[in-house]
């Protein structure tokens, strides 16, 4: 769903915009945060970045392997199926 509040902002020089205050708090938001960037069709997404579970996006996942995370509950799926 698709908001739109009427804010426009200018690229610097450096390729830096600024998130309006209002909208960093009420996305919780805050200085140092890890802001994860995505492209949706001719979109910049831009989220709050947590980790999830590379399967089913379960946040705080427990488990790394080879760089990529995941739940234990998506684990114990893989290992059900790897042992049929």
């Amino acid at each position: 769903m698709k908001l739109s509040t009427g804010i426009v902002r200018r690229v610097d020089e450096l390729g830096r915009i600024v998130i309006p205050k209002e909208m960093r708090k009420s996305l919780n938001i805050d200085q140092k945060d890890p802001i994860e960037i995505s492209i949706e069709g001719s979109s910049i997404i831009l989220q709050k970045y947590e980790n999830r579970c590379v399967f089913c996006g379960a946040i705080k996942p427990s488990i790394q392997y080879n760089g990529k995370l995941m739940c234990t509950k998506c684990l114990k799926e893989i290992n059900k199926n790897l042992s049929k």
